[in-house]
C-alpha cells in the first residue's frame, strides 16, 4: 500500500438531481462540455491529474496545493463569466484539501480525499472551501480574500477541520478580511458565550439520538447513476393461495439477482425495495428514495403448476410505461419466464445480455421446480438473517439438494448458513458443535465451487474470515463482486474483511458502495460502517452507526458492545451505561455472562491495536476487568480442582439459558459430556481430554479446546454453596459432583 502527501481537489454539480430530472441528457450533455472547455484545460495547465469522474463529479490530484487552487479559482472566474451569456448552466461546488492519500492503481482514497469530499459539501453553488492545511500553504501565494468559516465536524472525520471560503469578488480584498478580523473578536466572544448556553440546551434536546428514519434518510436527493438504475418493488401474489407469498417474492429476488449480474445496469438491493412491500407508493417517490430512474414492478399468480407473471417496467421520470410483458408458462418453466423478464428489460434499456451472464445461470438455476420450490422456501427464511432463521432455513435447503443434486445456488446456500454459525459462533441454536458447523459449511462448498455463483464466495469469504485468513477473503470477495456486480453484500463483505485485517480506510469506499446500492440499508452493513469508523477513531460516527444499527436489530449485541466502546471514547458514561445494561441483559438470556474486559469477545477486529481500542472504550464506559470473584481470592488450587471434577459424575446448568448439561470424567482425566455442551461451541462426544492448567480446566476434542477459569460460587451466581463456576470466553456454566434434585 502506497501512501502520500497530496493536494485534492473535489468537484461537483449542485442540484444535479433535479436538473437531471428536468432534462437528462442535456445536463449530460453540458456536464461534459464543461469537462472538456472548462476543467480539463486548466488542470493540465497547472499540472493536475484528472483520476475520475463520478456521475455529476470529478476527483482531481495534484502536486502542488497552490496550483490546485489556482485551478479553482480560474474554473469558478470561467464559470462566472459564462453565466451571464448562459442562464442554464451548470454551478460547480469546489472542496480543496491537503492531506494523506492512499494510491491504489491509478486511484487514492483515504482521509484526503474524504475531507475534500466534505468541504466541497460546504461550497455554496459557484463556490471554493478549502481545508486549513491548505490555507497555511497558500494564503500568501493568490490575489483572493478567505474567510474563516472556523472549525467544522464533518462526516466520518474525527477531529474538527479548519475551513475556509474563498472570495473572489475583485483582487486585494484580502487585506480588507485581514482588517476586519480584529473587529470580529468582539463578536466572537459573544457568540462563544452564546454557543456555551446553546450547548446546554442541546445536551438536553440531544439531536444525535435522532430517529432510525432520519439517520438513514438521505439529506439530499440522491444522484443517479451514470448508467441505467432499476429498483424492483416486491412483484404482488394475486394467486387465490394467500401462502404463495414466499413464492412471489422469491420470483422477485431472482429478478434483483439476474439483474445484478448485468454490470451496465445500476440495481439497487432487495433489502431497501422489499421495504415498499405491502404499501401505495409511486414510481416517483421511490425513485427519489433510491436515487434511480427505473422502477420495475409485477405480480405473480400461481395456480399449481400454473403460472402467470405480469411485468411493467416505469420511467419515473415521465410516470411513462418503458416496457410491459405478460408471461404464462408451468412451473418447470419459471427461469425461462425470468429469463424474458430480464432480456425485455436489457432491450428496453439497451444494454447487453452477454455470453458470460448466460453462463453464470447455471449456477442460480435448477431443471426440478420441487428444488426450486424448496429453496424459495428456506431463502425466505435466510433473508431474515437472524440465528432462528438461519436454523429454519437449513431443512429446505437440504431438502433442495436432495431434489437435484447439481443445484449450485442450494450448496451455496447451505455453506452460507453454515458459514455464519461457525464466523459467529451461533452454533448454540443447533445440536452440533462450533467444528461440525464448519465441517458442513466445508462439504457443501465443495459442491458449490462446481457452479460459480457470488453466494458460494461469500461463504468461502466467511469461513476464510473466521480463521483469520484475510487474503483468502479478500479473493473471494472479488469473485463474487466479478460475478454480481450488482450484490450489495459482496462490498459490506469486503468492508468487513478489510476492516477486521486493519485496512479502515480501504473499507470505507466499499461500505459505502453496498449502503448506495441499499440506501435503507440492514443491521449488518450499519455494524461494519460502525466498526470501521470506530478502527479509524471516528468514535461520533462510530457511536452513530452502531446505535442505528441496534435499532434495526434490537437483539444484536455486538452493535451494542461497539456502541458501548464508542461512547466511552466520547466521554458519554451514562449512554455506554445503558448500553452495557442492554449488552449484559442479552448476553444472560443467550447463556453468556456480563461483559468483563477478560472475557468480552474482540468483535471482529483481528489486530491486537484494534482490540485494545475496544477494551480501553470498554474500560472508559466503566467495563470491570474480570468476572465478579476472579479479583477476590475465589480461585481453586489445582488440587481442589482435581478432587471435584476427575473421578467424578457431575451435572450442572449453561448460566442464562439454563440448559442442563452432564459430564462423567475418569480418574485419568478423560470425559463423556452431554447436554447444554453444545451451547459452548463443544458436541457430545465419548471421549474428550480434561487437563488442568493453574486454576484453568480446558476440555479438548480434535481441533477445539475450551479453557476457562473455575471460581467457587462467585457473586451469588450459583444456585448453591455445592455449585461452582467455570467461565469459558463470555460463557459460563455452573457444576457441582452431587446430583441435583
Amino acid at each position: 500500500m502506497e501512501r502520500k502527501l497530496a493536494a485534492v481537489m473535489m468537484a461537483d454539480v449542485s442540484g444535479y438531481g433535479l436538473l437531471s430530472q428536468a432534462d437528462e441528457e442535456g445536463a449530460r450533455v453540458r456536464f461534459r462540455a464543461d469537462l472538456s472547455d472548462i476543467f480539463e484545460q486548466r488542470i493540465a495547465e497547472h499540472c493536475g491529474r484528472l483520476i475520475k469522474t463520478m456521475g455529476d463529479g470529478l476527483l482531481v490530484e495534484f502536486p502542488s496545493v497552490v496550483e490546485a487552487v489556482r485551478c479553482a479559482v480560474e474554473v469558478q472566474r470561467a464559470k462566472s463569466k459564462n453565466r451571464d451569456r448562459d442562464k442554464h448552466q451548470l454551478e460547480f461546488r469546489i472542496g480543496i484539501n491537503l492531506g494523506d492519500v492512499i494510491v491504489e492503481g491509478d486511484d487514492i482514497h483515504g482521509d484526503g480525499v474524504i475531507i475534500a469530499e466534505r468541504l466541497q459539501s460546504l461550497a455554496e453553488p459557484g463556490g471554493i472551501v478549502i481545508s486549513g492545511t491548505a490555507y497555511d500553504h497558500v494564503e500568501k501565494h493568490l490575489d483572493v480574500a478567505f474567510i474563516s468559516l472556523g472549525e467544522k465536524r464533518l462526516k466520518h472525520v474525527y477531529k474538527p477541520i479548519r475551513t475556509y471560503r474563498i472570495v473572489l469578488d475583485g483582487v486585494g480584498s484580502r487585506r480588507k478580511v485581514k482588517k476586519s478580523r480584529g473587529r470580529r473578536l468582539f463578536a466572537i466572544a459573544g457568540c462563544l458565550l452564546l454557543l456555551a448556553a446553546a450547548s446546554i440546551g442541546m445536551w438536553w434536546w440531544r439531536p444525535w439520538d435522532r430517529p432510525v428514519e432520519t439517520l438513514l434518510t438521505p439529506q439530499q436527493d440522491l444522484p443517479l447513476p451514470d448508467k441505467p438504475s432499476i429498483a424492483v418493488l416486491p412483484f404482488a401474489n394475486v394467486s387465490d393461495d394467500p401462502k404463495q407469498e414466499y413464492f412471489a417474492d422469491g420470483m422477485t429476488d431472482g429478478l434483483v439477482t439476474e439483474l445484478a449480474q448485468i454490470s451496465e445496469l445500476f440495481v439497487i438491493a432487495r433489502n431497501s425495495t422489499f421495504s415498499y412491500k405491502g404499501k401505495a407508493v409511486s414510481p416517483r417517490q421511490v425513485s427519489k428514495d433510491l436515487g434511480v430512474r427505473y422502477i420495475l414492478e409485477g405480480s405473480v399468480q400461481r395456480a399449481g403448476d400454473q403460472l402467470r407473471i405480469n411485468a411493467k417496467l416505469i420511467d419515473s421520470l415521465n410516470g411513462g410505461h418503458v416496457w410491459a410483458g405478460k408471461f404464462d408458462g408451468t412451473l418447470s418453466d419459471v427461469f425461462a419466464l425470468q429469463d424474458k423478464v430480464t432480456s425485455g428489460i436489457a432491450d428496453a434499456l439497451a444494454v447487453r445480455l452477454t455470453s458470460a451472464s448466460e453462463t453464470r445461470k447455471l449456477g442460480y438455476q435448477t431443471p426440478v421446480s420441487a428444488a426450486f420450490d424448496a429453496f424459495l422456501r428456506g431463502w425466505e427464511h435466510h433473508r431474515r438473517s437472524t440465528p432462528e432463521d438461519l436454523v429454519k432455513a437449513i431443512p429446505f435447503f437440504e431438502r433442495a439438494i436432495e431434489l437435484d443434486p447439481g443445484y449450485g445456488r442450494a450448496y451455496a446456500a447451505a455453506a452460507m448458513v453454515y458459514a455464519r454459525i461457525y464466523l459467529w459462533h451461533w452454533n448454540s441454536q443447533l445440536p452440533i458443535s462450533r467444528s461440525e458447523a464448519k465441517a458442513k459449511a466445508v462439504e457443501y462448498l465443495e459442491s458449490a465451487r462446481k457452479s460459480k455463483t457470488a453466494l458460494g464466495h461469500q461463504a468461502a469469504s466467511l469461513l476464510s474470515e473466521a480463521d483469520w485468513q484475510h487474503p483468502a477473503a479478500v479473493a473471494e470477495l472479488k469473485e463474487a463482486i466479478a460475478l454480481e456486480p450488482g450484490d450489495s453484500w459482496s462490498y459490506a463483505l469486503m468492508a468487513f474483511v478489510l476492516t477486521s485485517s486493519g485496512r479502515p480506510e480501504e473499507a470505507i469506499p466499499h461500505i459505502r458502495t453496498a449502503m448506495r446500492l441499499d440506501p435503507k440499508p440492514p443491521s449488518f452493513f450499519m455494524y461494519v460502517l460502525g466498526l470501521t469508523e470506530f478502527s479509524m477513531e471516528n468514535f461520533q460516527a462510530a457511536a452513530t452507526a452502531a446505535r442505528t444499527s441496534t435499532e434495526l436489530n434490537p437483539e444484536d449485541d455486538s452493535s451494542l458492545l461497539l456502541l458501548a466502546a464508542a461512547y466511552g471514547h466520547l466521554g458519554l458514561k451514562r449512554d455506554a451505561a445503558a448500553a452495557i445494561a442492554r449488552f449484559n441483559k442479552l448476553s444472560v438470556e443467550h447463556g453468556g455472562i456480563a461483559a468483563t474486559i477478560s472475557t468480552c469477545p474482540s468483535l471482529d477486529f483481528a489486530l491486537p491495536d484494534d482490540r485494545e481500542r475496544l477494551h480501553r472504550g470498554l474500560r472508559f464506559a466503566g467495563v470491570p476487568e474480570n468476572p465478579t470473584g476472579i479479583d477476590s481470592g475465589k480461585e481453586l488450587e489445582p488440587a481442589e480442582i482435581r478432587s471435584l471434577l476427575f473421578g467424578q459424575r457431575l451435572r450442572g446448568r449453561v448460566l442464562g439459558s439454563g440448559e442442563a448439561h452432564e459430564m462423567i470424567i475418569s480418574p485419568g482425566g478423560r470425559a463423556t459430556l452431554s447436554g447444554g455442551w453444545t451451547s459452548l461451541g463443544i458436541g457430545n462426544p465419548s471421549d474428550v481430554e480434561v487437563r488442568i492448567d493453574g486454576n484453568e480446566v480446558c476440555f479438548s476434542q480434535k481441533e477445539t479446546a475450551l479453557c476457562g477459569v473455575v471460581l467457587r460460587n462467585p457473586g451469588g451466581l450459583a444456585a448453591s454453596e455445592n455449585e461452582f463456576v467455570w467461565y469459558y470466553g463470555d460463557r459460563a456454566l455452573t457444576f457441582s459432583p452431587l446430583d441435583f434434585p
